[in-house]
């Protein structure tokens, strides 16, 4: 997938945002009022209300759908929207164009959104947008992609690309604990993102714990089918043994898988990395290498939603004490085996 996050950040209640199990419809348990009752009212004494509320208008400028999880990230974002009847989404087309994304932007701000929520094409090259659209008293909700300062977004929220790596790692590692001079292999994606080399590192690290286990190899294919067949093809061909591969994105594992059954190739666990419903099926079915996959949940777009709607009416977020909403929110990578696939299949994106 390609969405850039930045480092691990503080993380919130994993019953909130901490996975995809529940889908996009129920991250939040409610928002809840920034007014007290009475005197007597104590943190963690608000109560969830998702009754209809003053109405807000939310500008939504997402990605061009061009991989699987972006085209999730806007179909999660429409979703949520439509189950408010005190929301109205504003929706651009989706553009992985730095000028057109910020024309959108612009015109979303010349509207007079109450609030913003914006995947940005490139977090840099639109931090100034962001930065007008808070002087201009509509907060913004920035996912995934970050802005370059907190100044350009009232609120993060996006996944943990180091978490996905390093539980990965983990996870292999248990499977392999008991396995002599175990060798692993890596099917990364883009080297020249940030996210790649967070999800390598955590990985690198989660390994550190199991002396047994040596990475062999690893090849940088660039999230499609088509560069995840070519690179992994070139990994069986240079690696005639291993005995596990941790796959970064779940689109170029479903060329992986087509390399392995052209090779003929097993006696290997897979985990691969997002949380595609194919992905999901064969964990499932489980007549093949692929094993687990390690979440990067779009359903952050919906979470975004939540946030803004919360934002706009003024309120909190329900089953947190504050009354104000988090500055950052970063998504748990939940491992998603066969023990577990099935309550996270609804969330699957195709």
């Amino acid at each position: 997938m390609r969405p850039t996050a930045p480092t691990p950040r503080t993380s919130r209640r994993g019953l909130l945002f901490g996975t995809a199990a529940v889908g996009a419809g129920a991250f939040l348990a409610g928002c809840t009022s920034n007014e007290p009752k009475d005197e007597k009212t104590a943190a963690g004494d608000k109560p969830a209300d998702d009754r209809p509320g003053k109405h807000v208008t939310i500008g939504f400028a997402g990605p061009q759908a061009d991989h699987g999880w972006l085209n999730a990230i806007n179909e999660n974002a429409k979703r949520r929207a439509g189950t408010y009847s005190d929301v109205t989404l504003e929706i651009t087309e989706g553009s992985n164009d730095t000028a057109a994304q910020i024309g959108q932007i612009e015109t979303l701000i010349n509207k007079k959104v109450d609030v913003l929520v914006v995947l940005p094409a490139d977090g840099k090259a639109l931090t100034q947008v962001g930065l007008k659209a808070m002087r201009a008293g509509i907060p913004v909700v920035n996912l995934d992609r970050v802005f370059n300062t907190p100044q350009a977004y009232r609120c993060w929220i996006g996944g943990d690309n180091y978490g996905m790596g390093l539980n990965a790692g983990h996870y292999i590692g248990e499977k392999l604990k008991d396995t002599q001079d175990a060798r692993v292999v890596e099917l990364a994606g883009l080297d020249n993102l940030e996210l790649t080399k967070q999800r390598t590192k955590g990985f690198d690290d989660a390994l550190k714990n199991y002396p047994n286990i040596r990475k062999v190899a690893r090849q940088a294919a660039d999230f499609t089918v088509e560069s995840g067949q070519a690179k992994m093809a070139q990994l069986l061909q240079a690696q005639r043994k291993f005995d596990a591969l941790w796959n970064h994105d779940d689109d170029q594992g479903v060329g992986a898988l087509r390399a392995v059954e052209q090779a003929g190739r097993d006696g290997f666990l897979m985990v691969g990395g997002a949380g595609a419903l194919s992905a999901f099926q064969a964990i499932k079915r489980d007549d093949g290498v692929l094993k687990a996959t390690v979440l990067y949940p779009p359903t952050m777009s919906a979470s975004a939603i939540d946030l803004a709607r919360a934002l706009g009416q003024g309120k909190g977020v329900g089953g947190m004490a504050e009354y104000e909403i988090p500055a950052s929110v970063t998504l748990y990578s939940a491992v998603v085996d066969k023990d577990n696939v099935d309550r996270y299949m609804p969330t699957g994106f195709r």
